[in-house]
């Protein structure tokens, strides 16, 4: 039988309250983003864990599962540089945000890629409509 770990973060991403749900089983790890608006009360959240969580939720699954580090010999003063530079920088924090952040910009390309092609296709159209026009003016009346 599978074991499944499920956990919600409710976060305040500005404006909004967020819920960053984690599911882990044997395999794979999995995450997904719901915007709640405001925030939301103790029963709310009840309420959606209940009767919307299977419904509103798509998970996303990570592509590199595996959270071993392997480790080589570095040395201890570029160790705490790096260190230094990780405590420095204000980026994503946790696997489920960078997970959802990867998602996110696939998804950012894949619809650049859509509109590009659609505006190809009408600016063809539009073409193929003025060589029309244009045609119609040489013939006559």
């Amino acid at each position: 039988m599978k074991c499944i770990n499920t956990s919600c973060t409710i976060l305040f991403e500005s404006p909004y309250w967020v819920g960053i749900f984690e599911r882990k089983d044997d395999e794979e790890y999995s995450v997904s983003k719901f915007v709640f608006g405001k925030e939301p009360t103790a029963p709310e959240l009840y309420n959606f864990i209940l009767k919307s969580y299977p419904n509103k939720l798509r998970y996303i699954k990570t592509e590199n599962n595996t959270d071993e580090i392997i480790r080589k010999k570095i040395n201890p003063k570029k160790r705490q540089r790096e260190a230094a530079k990780a405590m420095d920088e204000k980026g994503i924090s946790t696997k489920a945000q960078q997970t959802l952040k990867i998602q996110y910009e696939k998804n950012k390309k894949q619809k650049k890629k859509i509109s590009k092609v659609k505006k190809q296709e009408l600016e063809k159209k539009k073409f193929e409509l003025k060589q029309e026009k244009k045609k119609q003016k040489k013939r006559g009346h």
